[in-house]
């Protein structure tokens, strides 16, 4: 994941080349980003992983917006939306397979099972122990969706 200063610098070539929509996304993203840092009782410089999670913040909103431009007849608002939503995904890491968080998903539901926590009970634990070893690299409602899955 690209520093904060790497989205700066990233703003500076966008507004170089005139890439209204990279500008602008780039913008929102770094106010947002400023506003992580100063919410709470003092200031504090983001990890990677919290400016990841404000990224991943931002493309939610963004892809929630796109679809609902779409039902609501503003197929060139969902649009826009969409094209912010790709530059904002440039700044993701790349996500797991699918096939190794099954895998792991099945380790922890079976260490939850030797713990004594089966069935729809384990889900919590399960969940928190999946998102604990996968990170950034699986977002939580994909780690969710499979441990739901995999314990039904």
């Amino acid at each position: 994941m690209a520093a904060k200063s790497q989205l700066q610098d990233d703003l500076t070539a966008a507004m170089r080349s005139r890439d209204d929509v990279a500008v602008a996304t780039l913008r929102m993203l770094l106010a947002a980003v400023r506003k992580a840092e100063v919410a709470g009782k003092s200031q504090v410089e983001l990890s990677d992983d919290q400016l990841i999670g404000v990224v991943r913040s931002e493309l939610r909103k963004r892809t929630e917006a796109s679809e609902m431009y779409r039902t609501g007849g503003r197929p060139e608002l969902a649009d826009r939306e969409a094209a912010e939503a790709d530059v904002l995904r440039r700044y993701l890491p790349a996500q797991m397979d699918d096939d190794v968080l099954q895998e792991i998903v099945t380790e922890e539901i079976a260490r939850a099972a030797a713990g004594g926590i089966t069935g729809p009970k384990a889900m919590g634990s399960v969940v928190k122990a999946v998102r604990e070893r996968v990170g950034t690299e699986a977002e939580g409602a994909r780690v969710a969706a499979a441990v739901k899955e995999a314990i039904q």
